[in-house]
């Protein structure tokens, strides 16, 4: 259905699902996974990254249709349209505090 692939620095904490829900053409869609890739290059992050093409899909096409780009991170809606740098940085910290505090 999608690519996936693991980036970051494997081992150090669990990785964070990272699903974008794109469809081939879009310059929103290419503009997020370059800000995802930047981002978890960056910050070294661990994540496995999803990216779902919604055109093989009806269902999902019906759901996202032109609210593409969609960005999830471990299965809840982070961001649709655009996200910068910052704010991705911001919410991955955010999620990696919350697996600690969880595991604590």
């Amino acid at each position: 259905m999608g690519r996936v692939g693991r980036v970051g620095k494997v081992g150090q904490t669990p990785a964070i699902a990272v699903t974008i829900y794109s469809r081939p053409g879009c310059h929103l869609c290419d503009d997020m996974k370059a800000v995802v890739l930047r981002t978890v290059e960056r910050t070294g992050v661990d994540v496995q990254i999803e990216e779902i093409d919604i055109s093989t899909d009806a269902n999902l096409e019906a759901r996202y249709g032109t609210e593409i780009p969609v960005l999830l991170l471990d299965g809840r809606k982070a961001a649709k349209y655009r996200i910068s740098d910052l704010e991705l940085a911001r919410l991955l910290r955010a999620r990696l505090d919350e697996a600690r505090d969880s595991r604590a």
